[in-house]
């Protein structure tokens, strides 16, 4: 409902046209919103509850039928099917099941007919269904039901279809007029699945006689208030003025048809105001008759009244109250004498008197949506060193210097000869407390010691069970205690005599009956009592369990000793909320020194506490204001944290999120005493509120804001205990859970209707109490907590007064105001909008010290939270939108992601493409499409690398706590998924899969894209990664559909086809290794094809790829055997290498390029120097010659190198291929002979290039070691075992050297002067990366930008694709060392890429932002780049007169080649 509609069912209730002089003053409020402090649950969980199953299809079109009236049934399809039938509707549902439903309506009697037929279903379709009454929103079970209805579960109808041949059919005879209408699901028992109307109930409304006599008249004020509950049903809509008279309107005609179905205007005003008429007229003592007041003067006092109380926002029923409130006002005047012309008058000069209150009431935008500011999103990137986890982990093993107290209790454990059943170090104050308990001889001797300065007393008893306070027999007390009512006393003595290096004060006590099971005690300074944490201590006689660790590993990738030291403690933790707390607070300190994996622990153990893994409350009794209390105390440590480790802060954030806030001003003794209030002022002591008020004082924990919730839904649904129990169970709270509590919760709630108002009233105050203390990410409470509020206290219950946060922006309060305005908006966009202008409102006042932080910390939480569950509302809402909405909602989520997560370098280039994406859609550039499908790609990058993070950083401590813990193992499976699932993460990844397909769809790219077009038909086999079975060997043609390829990997043998949904380039090296191998290679896009692909695992596929798709179909073995896959080729003669020779020389200069001496790289780079265009520059290059590595091998310097090779060889041919990772590392241990030094030197400077060792010893070794690394990639595993496929001999592959000066390239292509996707060779292909070209050939993700070129207009290269990758390499000047086999062009092996090209210097990766690259923004620059690339390739195919393989580099506009080869 607008703003405007809201004000106009206010004018029309309370304002007629005889008081003009109020006109004036009326201004929108904003009736469908919240006042600001009113509790109500704003987020819900993320995980539906609905049954899953088949969406409807709905069809459209919509015709009337028999009479002129209208009929809603939206959102279905109606159709004329039958003359007789007045209302007909047809759905069309997924696997071409039609369902026909026909409404017939009485011909006589009262009977309604509703006819169903589904046709082309299943033989067992049930309809699960309910009748919705008029003025009702549950469902009613009629009486009359088909043969064969079951009840199900008391809430539903359940009828069997009726077969008829291909038809199922179904009449359903309804006799109760006050039915309004039927709702439904369709159930296929079949198939076990539900079939929903898009999540809802289908709803088909009957048609009845006209019944309604024109003289039918309703009061105002009801049609006003029915009007109000028709805009709620349907989601508080923004009406247009014409909707909203239609549907005041259709509010008048609803309660019309009730009056002539026999209702009275009394039964209507009962329901309308869920009041009986008894306690109505109670409250009516007034002589003088409602009719003596005209409506139009009770309405404009209502409507004076309503302005002195604030213009609040009042639901129906208030506002029925508040008119009946203004009559007697008036009627009270009348008794004074007064007549009706003087009552007017008064009323005009707002003389009544009223006793209306001001209602606290929030300002609001006099727009419909804010006005958002325009921001550098590059201001967003949080970047923030992170130590090692390795470096981590050695820290954390170091042992720490142990304090006084710990030394002691070492050499007092050596001292003690009986075995020791319990240990345990308390913090006190300044010190620590000792207690040692052993076991001998049937003696239970406790040792009990403390580093505390001052004299200490043991207040101290003995316990038969835990709990117990018994007065110590007088034979065991030592000397100097002394006897008091339940307890004893005993002082501490220097412990200077038993000669332990540690001076403490100690004492010793033995007991020698069995039956004692524990010692309760606290200690005395003076007159000061010393606790633990708030508690008595207690030591526990009985052996200490040990729990098994499960399966756990040996803790590597956590902190650990921070883990082991939770598990210790966890006993004593469970004990309350305020024990937890009060450890994690202690724990802070060493998470801290722990770092990263220190943080991650106390995340992993405050989740399990949050997720209810672990036991909340055993066998103790705490006050809610001491688990505030505690609470406070680690917010506070979090929030100090936050400050002082920035790196740190997005675990620290989660942390917070699953504490709770804590509370100030003693909020949490109010959880205590307001319970208290409520029973007293609502008449609810005893049965469950007394249970429940039992449980609030013991031990309050995050479960009783469900159950204030739930017994809220309960009231509001007129006292249904299936409400209540729904939430409770939607909300993981069982009956079983209630029964746990150490005060069980037993008894149903039992309320009266005249108690409603009070309780709903005084709970929704307690809801706000309870959220301050358990929830984090509750946002009115959090907004409350950062604006200020005072509530006053009443009788013996504490007042609290939280102060407003000093500094916050201007106007961040109406920011605020707004947001909660419109929390419960159906369409989300405009909330959206508002959460996320004050997240980045918010944002500076969170990277800065402020006593307040962790408030504002909660805010952020909560804004966050709920723009997660505002976009999972508003999925609905892009149904049927276009693309841009779509892109602009997916903008927003992006926008919150990047605010809530650390490291966010990459998703804020992604917002910045992503809007980018969003001005051309809306600019009309024909290349929106393409260019947001890129971003779309790299944005599922970005969060699948974030996903790995979580695992990465998450997993190994929840599994390794877990396990010692006893966590549940499907709970320590699902951890990390669960913490993403309830991020920003998985909201955008939905979003982006519901616009994937439109994007592919625009800019025509289809499902598929064709790397290598070849025929192909084999088993399906499905695999994860591709890498995990490059070196299997398939014994049948294989089609492997795999869900990783990075690119560097191998195909198997027998692997005839590869699908993948990962996006590999084109040109890289598997793309090449497919097409030579005549391997059909394809990404598929569409998640739906894969799936069914994925589903044929084990079956017979034939692929036919055409250019833009693969056409597959399933075949049988005689195909299969019949195809040319099975035909086994005749075993080629081994490809032979000739084994180079050293030919004397260490280095030589690009003239002495021969193929004795280097491989066709270098040959191939020397041969352009002077043939292609003077606009395409060729590097200068020396190289080190074949056979130098063996030289160097055999000098006498590295003699020991050559016998630890000797052996690793012999091991390697004995098929021990971990051999070949020995190998690489000895071949790093060869030294430099002088002569290769000194030759090396004279070429490169010969030739012009800089010599490393002139910048001193260091750089030499660096670049000594490239040249080492280079040599050594000949024994890497890919390359290995490609050479033993094709039956290489490996000895004789010879590994020359060619180096190069880098180019510090602003781009790196690789050109295919042949298309190698079709084969045509009137086209260029090339891609194209920033920075190095490594990212294009080495296994970096994402894809490069792609385009064609016709030969014959290389100035119109058309972009088939806009890049993906979100890393470039760049690097200083510097010398790059690339490896030259003999291999690498041999006729028949295709062993370019195999081999290692290594920089002397490391590659700097920079995450690139596209939206200020030139190639990308800037048309000109993109058209005079690529077409110079084209023009380069096509220049070195002419010169060599065939298919080229080229690569190069583009720097300051201009094109340089590093390397050329025959394309294979």
């Amino acid at each position: 409902m607008s703003n405007s509609l809201g004000n106009n069912l206010l004018y029309q209730g309370f304002l007629t046209s005889t008081v003009l002089e109020h006109k004036s003053r009326i201004s929108p409020p904003c009736v469908g919103g919240n006042s600001l402090f009113q509790q109500q649950v704003i987020s819900k969980s993320p995980l539906s509850t609905e049954f899953r199953g088949n969406r409807l299809k709905v069809q459209k079109k919509k015709i009337p039928m028999g009479k002129n009236r209208a009929f809603s049934s939206s959102p279905h399809a109606v159709l004329t099917t039958d003359t007789s039938s007045e209302l007909a509707e047809k759905f069309s549902l997924e696997g071409n099941i039609e369902l026909q439903v026909d409404v017939r309506p009485p011909t006589s009697g009262d009977v309604s007919f509703v006819d169903f037929q589904a046709t082309n279903g299943s033989d067992k379709l049930f309809l699960h269904w309910g009748a919705v009454k008029f003025g009702k929103e549950t469902w009613s079970l009629p009486n009359d039901r088909p043969d064969g209805t079951k009840v199900y579960k008391n809430k539903a109808l359940r009828t069997p279809f009726v077969k008829s041949g291909s038809n199922s059919i179904l009449r359903l005879e309804i006799r109760d007029t006050a039915i309004e209408a039927i709702e439904f699901l369709i159930y296929d028992e079949a198939y076990d699945k539900w079939i929903k109307n898009n999540g809802g109930n289908f709803r088909v409304k009957l048609s009845r006689k006209e019944i309604r006599g024109p003289d039918v008249s309703v009061p105002e004020e009801l049609v006003q208030i029915q009007s109000y509950l028709r805009w709620e049903r349907k989601g508080k809509q923004n009406y247009t003025p014409e909707k909203e008279k239609e549907e005041y309107e259709a509010a008048r005609t609803e309660l019309q048809e009730e009056i002539a179905r026999g209702a009275s205007i009394q039964d209507i005003r009962a329901r309308l105001t869920k009041t009986n008429d008894k306690s109505q007229s109670k409250e009516e003592p007034l002589h003088v008759t409602k009719s003596e007041i005209p409506d139009d003067l009770a309405q404009a006092q209502a409507y004076i009244r309503w302005e002195k109380a604030g213009k609040p926002n009042y639901p129906p029923e208030k506002q029925i109250e508040e008119l009946e409130e203004a009559r007697r006002e008036l009627q009270l005047e009348l008794e004074k004498g007064i007549t009706l012309d003087e009552l007017r008058k008064k009323i005009t000069k707002g003389e009544i008197k009223t006793k209306a209150e001001k209602h606290v009431k929030r300002s609001s935008f006099a727009v419909e949506r804010i006005q958002r500011k325009k921001r550098d999103f590059g201001q967003l990137i949080n970047k923030y060193p992170s130590s090692p986890a390795v470096q981590v982990q050695k820290v954390l093993e170091e042992p720490p210097a142990l304090s006084k107290i710990k030394l002691y209790a070492k050499e007092k454990e050596e001292q003690i000869d009986d075995p020791i059943l319990n240990k345990k170090i308390f913090k006190v104050d300044d010190g620590e407390l000792l207690v040692l308990v052993a076991k001998s001889s049937g003696k239970t001797k406790v040792h009990i010691a403390t580093d505390l300065n001052q004299p200490i007393t043991l207040h101290w008893a003995l316990s038969k069970s835990r709990g117990e306070w018994m007065v110590p027999p007088s034979s065991i007390l030592p000397p100097g205690s002394i006897i008091l009512d339940k307890a004893a006393e005993t002082p501490f003595s220097a412990s200077s005599s038993d000669g332990l290096t540690s001076k403490v004060q100690s004492l010793d006590i033995v007991i020698e009956d069995g039956n004692f099971v524990g010692m309760p005690f606290v200690l005395l300074s003076g007159e000061k009592w010393i606790k633990n944490q708030g508690s008595d201590f207690y030591v526990d006689f009985s052996a200490a369990s040990k729990l098994a660790l499960k399966a756990a590993g040996d803790g590597s990738g956590t902190a650990k000793s921070l883990l082991d030291k939770i598990a210790d403690m966890e006993s004593e933790a469970q004990k309350s909320f305020m024990h937890r707390f009060n450890i994690a607070a202690d724990l802070i300190e060493d998470a801290t020194s722990a770092g990263e994996l220190g943080f991650t622990g106390i995340l992993v153990w405050m989740r399990f506490m949050a997720t209810r893994q672990l036991i909340w409350n055993k066998n103790y009794n705490v006050k809610p204001r001491e688990i505030s209390k505690a609470q406070d105390r680690l917010t506070d440590l979090l929030q100090n944290a936050f400050t002082s480790h920035p790196q740190y802060r997005e675990i620290l954030r989660m942390i917070m999120s699953t504490v709770g806030r804590g509370g100030e001003g003693d909020v949490g003794q109010r959880i205590r005493d307001e319970i208290l209030v409520i029973q007293r002022k609502n008449d609810c002591k005893g049965g469950m509120m007394e249970e429940w008020h039992q449980k609030l004082h013991n031990n309050t924990s995050p479960d009783d804001v469900v159950i204030c919730q739930a017994l809220i839904d309960y009231i509001k649904s007129d006292f249904d205990l299936g409400v209540y129990w729904k939430t409770l169970n939607e909300n993981g709270i069982t009956k079983e859970r209630l029964l746990s509590y150490d005060r069980a919760i037993h008894s149903e709630p039992n309320f009266r209707g005249d108690q409603k108002n009070g309780l709903l009233r005084d709970l929704g105050h307690y809801m706000r109490t309870l959220k301050a203390v358990h929830s984090g990410a509750d946002l009115e409470s959090a907004i409350a907590n950062c604006m200020g509020y005072k509530t006053e206290g009443e009788g013996f219950m504490v007042g609290v007064q939280i102060n407003p946060v000093s500094g916050l922006p201007s106007g961040f309060q109406g920011l605020l105001h707004f947001v909660l305005d419109h929390v419960e908006d159906k369409n989300v966009e405009t909330l959206l909008e508002g959460l996320l202008e004050a997240r980045e409102e918010l944002r500076p006042l969170l990277l800065k010290p402020n006593n307040r932080l962790k408030d504002l910390l909660f805010l952020d939480i909560a804004l966050d939270s709920t723009v997660r569950t505002a976009v999972e509302r508003g999925y609905e809402e892009l149904n049927n939108a276009n693309p841009e909405k779509i892109m602009y909602f997916i903008s927003l989520v992006l926008e919150n992601l990047a605010l809530s997560v650390d490291d966010n370098e990459d998703l804020v280039y992604c917002l910045k493409g992503w809007n980018q994406a969003l001005s051309m859609s809306n600019g009309g550039d024909n290349h929106w499409a393409l260019f947001a499908k890129a971003v779309l790609d790299r944005i599922r990058l970005a969060l699948a690398s974030k996903a790995e993070w979580y695992h990465h950083l998450l997993q190994p401590s929840a599994e390794y706590l877990g396990s010692i813990l006893g966590v549940d193992q499907w709970a320590l499976n699902i951890f990390t998924e669960e913490i993403i699932r309830a991020g920003s993460a998985a909201s955008l990844s939905s979003l982006l899969n519901r616009l994937d397909p439109v994007l592919r769809k625009t800019a025509n790219l289809g499902s598929w894209q064709i790397i290598s077009p070849v025929e192909a038909v084999g088993y399906v086999v499905v695999v994860d990664e591709l890498l995990s079975v490059q070196n299997e060997i398939y014994k049948k043609p294989t089609i492997l559909v795999a869900n990783s390829v990075k690119g560097e990997e191998e195909i198997p043998d027998g692997a005839v086809a590869l699908i993948t949904p990962d996006m590999p380039d084109v040109l890289s090296h598997v793309s090449v290794r497919a097409r030579n191998g005549k391997v059909c290679f394809a990404t598929c896009f569409d998640p739906n094809i894969l799936a069914d692909l994925q589903a044929k695992e084990g079956r017979i596929l034939l692929l036919k790829p055409t250019p833009s798709d693969i056409i597959y179909s399933e075949v049988n073995e005689i195909e299969l055997q019949s195809s040319s896959n099975l035909v086994e080729a005749e075993t080629s003669a081994t490809l032979r290498l000739v084994k180079k020779q050293f030919g004397g020389c260490y280095a030589i200069s690009a003239d002495e390029f021969t193929s004795e001496m280097v491989g066709a790289k270098s040959r191939n780079i020397a041969y352009l120097k002077g043939k292609v265009p003077s606009s395409v520059g060729i590097p200068t290059s020396v190289a080190l010659p074949f056979g130098v590595f063996e030289k160097v091998l055999s000098d006498d310097i590295n003699q020991g190198v050559a016998k630890e090779l000797q052996i690793l060889t012999k091991k390697l041919s004995e098929g021990d291929f971990s051999a070949l990772g020995e190998i690489r590392t000895t071949i790093l241990d060869l030294s430099a002979p002088a002569q290769l030094v000194k030759e090396l030197k004279e070429k490169m400077q010969g030739s012009g290039m800089p010599w490393p060792g002139d910048e001193g010893p260091k750089r030499w070794e660096q670049a000594w070691m490239a040249i080492k690394k280079v040599w050594a990639s000949k024994w890497n595993e890919r390359a290995y075992f490609s050479t033993r496929k094709v039956k290489l001999d490996h000895d004789y592959l010879c590994m020359a050297v060619l180096v190069q000066e880098i180019i510090n390239a602003d781009y790196a292509f690789v050109i295919h002067t042949t298309n190698p996707s079709s084969g045509d060779d009137s086209e260029i292909y090339a891609e194209v990366v920033r920075g190095l070209g490594e990212t294009l050939v080495g296994a970096y993700p994402g894809r490069a930008l792609s385009f064609i070129c016709k030969k014959k207009d290389l100035n119109s290269p058309q972009v088939l694709g806009y890049p993906s990758k979100p890393i470039g390499l760049f690097i200083k000047r510097s010398i790059i060392f690339r490896s030259d086999s003999n291999g690498e062009d041999l006729e028949g092996y295709a062993g370019a890429g195999l081999y290692d090209s290594v920089p002397m210097d490391e590659e700097e990766k920079v995450v690139i932002d596209y939206s200020s690259d030139p190639l990308i923004t800037d048309g000109n620059f993109r058209q005079t780049i690529l077409s110079n690339i084209a023009r380069a390739g096509h220049a070195i195919e002419e010169l060599y007169g065939s298919p080229q393989d080229i690569e190069g580099v583009v720097r300051d506009g201009k094109i340089y080649v590093v390397q050329t080869r025959p394309q294979m």
